[in-house]
């Protein structure tokens, strides 16, 4: 009965509310689901600790995309947001691909919704379309070419210098990548809150109180942020910094979930998270942390939420993810 009302409630509260037994080893049933089913569980870097500690593969949005597309298991349990469930799905037609909770949405996506997109497209006839992969399948159809964070600089330096280009949906992102390679491009106003809320102010004094540290901070932080940084790169990109830099000691501008993977490669080293420019101590993602162990149990024990779509829409947002993945390839990414 109870999980019949679950499932009827299912789009409502985006996930199955059904009681777990408290006594039970989520870790052990994790497993032996994965076993049972040939399932594979995909962590982004941002998702709680327990989370990442269970999953097959942890990555950043590159990382992620490319082990949706390769892998040969018959279900992808994606710990992440929507859009990344999609992206497997997109890729991955045949597979099952299941989100623990259907409302980890993301704002930067929901930032550009694809009707005005679409207008915003069509005034720029003569430019083609880049679009970060923090997106919705119907802006990947919108698209010529995706990228990510790791792979954005290679993407827009494989287009012709002639070609004139659109950057979507990332402001902070677009405005970075036009310093780095020095190409005009159109910018859609998209921002993701997580990023765009650090405070200058506070990581200056912990700048101070903290001298021998560098700060590190992903892309999609604003101009006056990546302006004193030491280092700027993808998630992936500050996991690597951390390891091979000789600093003991690094205030990290980015969702706090990458933390416990830098703890865990760095035990010697410091990690201190950014505050962003609220009460809060931390940032964290609030899409991001809807998913949790017992979520993840549920959607693989009934195998629901599915991430399902339209075959049209799937087969136009497949195009330039296999563009960014081929470009990619040929970078050696």
């Amino acid at each position: 009965m109870e999980i019949a009302e679950a499932k009827k409630n299912l789009q409502h509260n985006g996930f199955l509310d059904i009681s777990v037994d408290p006594s039970l080893d989520l870790f052990e049933a994790i497993e032996n689901l994965k076993k049972k089913k040939n399932a594979i569980v995909l962590a982004h870097y941002y998702q709680e600790p327990d989370i990442q500690d269970i999953a097959d593969y942890i990555g950043d949005s590159l990382g992620l995309s490319q082990q949706a597309a390769k892998t040969d298991a018959d279900m992808i349990v994606f710990a992440g947001v929507h859009f990344m469930a999609e992206t497997a799905k997109i890729l991955s037609p045949q597979k099952k691909v299941l989100l623990p909770d259907l409302k980890a949405g993301c704002s930067l996506a929901d930032s550009a919704p694809p009707e005005l997109f679409k207008k915003f497209r069509d005034r720029y006839p003569d430019h083609i379309v880049i679009s970060y992969i923090n997106c919705s399948a119907g802006i990947k159809a919108l698209s010529d070419i995706i990228c990510t964070s790791s792979n954005a600089e290679k993407i827009i330096e494989s287009v012709p210098h002639n070609q004139p280009i659109i950057f979507a949906p990332d402001r902070n992102l677009g405005a970075y990548l036009i310093k780095k390679t020095g190409r005009d491009m159109v910018l859609w106003n998209g921002a993701c809150m997580v990023h765009e809320i650090f405070s200058l102010e506070k990581i200056t004094k912990l700048k101070i109180r903290h001298p021998k540290a560098k700060v590190i901070a992903h892309p999609e932080c604003e101009p006056a942020v990546l302006a004193i940084a030491d280092y700027i790169g993808s998630t992936t990109g500050l996991l690597k910094f951390s390891q091979k830099d000789d600093a003991q000691e690094y205030i990290v501008v980015t969702e706090t979930g990458i933390l416990h993977q830098m703890q865990k490669e760095n035990p010697g080293k410091t990690f201190i998270p950014a505050p962003p420019n609220n009460a809060c101590a931390c940032n964290d993602c609030p899409h991001m942390k809807l998913n949790t162990l017992e979520k993840l149990y549920l959607c693989m024990e009934y195998e629901q939420p599915e991430i399902t779509m339209e075959e049209s829409l799937r087969i136009a947002a497949k195009k330039p993810i296999e563009r960014m993945l081929q470009i990619s390839a040929q970078a050696g990414l």
